[in-house]
């Protein structure tokens, strides 16, 4: 590391281990074996708060980073952000929801200091807003990151300086996945035998393409009636899709795993390839890119930053349009060439290893954060 270590203070107003959760504690576990002093503000109580001990954080008390805040909650979380600017002499504030992102601008002016440099991650297209108030915001931003190219445009279309928008790719825990994970106890668990399976991880919620996975799959079925679908996760939909299963007539072929965490490598080894619809909440696509981790072959739309993630042809199949046959051919492509399928799921790991490494994040984060913290 060349330069002095900094202390960064991240802020997220999420809860939930999903969306930016999994990619926040990913560059703040790199920033910390670089060397930097890493303070993480989360909504206390929750998952992401499990998850940021269990990566040796003790996330900053006091804080309530409620996002419908009542004035009192919000004028003691302003006070308390500016005691910590001040008393542990915090060098970058790092927000990475518009809540945290207003509340760390209020903060960043402690008394008898000047206005510390102020940086937000926009984890999806939707968080880049437009308007006098998100204008006057960004440009008190010193800089800006961007988890795929479409939202990097976004952010420069409504305003944004271009030197102040920065592009990050998102990263996989590739170490995790490395060995490929043993399939035997998730197949015999589903009683999936040697049948061709697709995996799909991602939360049960709207907007996340369940329902046309679904009706590709139904329209593979008619080629490959033994394939199994895994849907792997959570949500509030669940009910609702197990309806929709049962109309379509895939009881038999369809399998609700719930949500799956600590055996996720094992689910994957399980899949002869993964499926993604949808970007979710952080359109870096981790589930995506775990899947390529995983060493196995992705079959995604071109949505959020999965162009630029899937290689067509090499590691997986992009599917240009929302038509359930086009799902069901790519599938196809892939369940009736296993040596192909194969071929495509090494690639995907070795593009994971290259093009997808957390170094390969926290290394321009930390590049951006020693700009704007030179003359200090």
């Amino acid at each position: 590391m060349s330069g002095r270590p900094l202390t960064i203070l991240q802020l997220a107003a999420n809860r939930w281990w999903t969306g930016s959760a999994d990619p926040i504690i990913r560059v703040a576990v790199g920033l910390r074996e670089r060397g930097h002093r890493i303070l993480l503000g989360v909504i206390p109580g929750d998952r992401f708060e499990a998850k940021a001990r269990e990566a040796g954080f003790e996330p900053v008390a006091g804080l309530a980073l409620n996002a419908r805040p009542e004035p009192r909650a919000l004028v003691s979380d302003v006070r308390r952000l500016r005691s910590l600017v001040v008393g542990e002499r915090v060098d970058v504030i790092h927000a990475h929801h518009s809540h945290d992102h207003w509340l760390a601008l209020l903060a960043r002016r402690p008394r008898g200091r000047g206005p510390l440099p102020l940086a937000r991650t926009f984890h999806n297209l939707r968080a880049v807003k437009r308007g006098r108030l998100a204008h006057a915001l960004y440009r008190r931003t010193a800089a800006t990151f961007a988890v795929s190219r479409q939202i990097e445009e976004r952010a420069r279309d409504v305003g944004i300086a271009a030197s102040r928008v920065h592009w990050i790719p998102g990263a996989a825990d590739l170490p995790r996945f490395a060995d490929g994970g043993d399939p035997r106890a998730v197949r015999e668990e589903f009683a999936l035998g040697e049948v061709p399976v697709v995996v799909s991880v991602a939360r049960l919620a709207p907007n996340r393409g369940h329902e046309l996975l679904l009706s590709g799959f139904q329209l593979l079925l008619a080629r490959m009636p033994e394939a199994r679908l895994l849907l792997v996760g959570k949500g509030e939909t669940r009910a609702r899709l197990e309806r929709l299963v049962a109309d379509l007539g895939l009881t038999r072929s369809v399998v609700f795993t719930g949500y799956r965490d600590r055996d996720l490598p094992s689910v994957l080894a399980a899949g002869d390839c993964f499926a993604l619809m949808a970007a979710g909440s952080d359109e870096s696509c981790r589930a995506a890119l775990e899947a390529m981790a995983a060493g196995r072959p992705v079959v995604a739309r071109r949505v959020g930053a999965l162009p630029e993630t899937v290689v067509h042809g090499q590691t997986g199949l992009l599917v240009d349009d929302d038509q359930p046959a086009s799902v069901a051919d790519a599938l196809f492509a892939l369940l009736a060439d296993p040596a192909r399928a194969r071929e495509m799921g090494a690639e995907g790991r070795r593009r994971a290893e290259t093009e997808f490494s957390p170094a390969r994040s926290v290394a321009i984060v930390e590049a951006v954060y020693r700009s704007l913290t030179c003359g200090s």
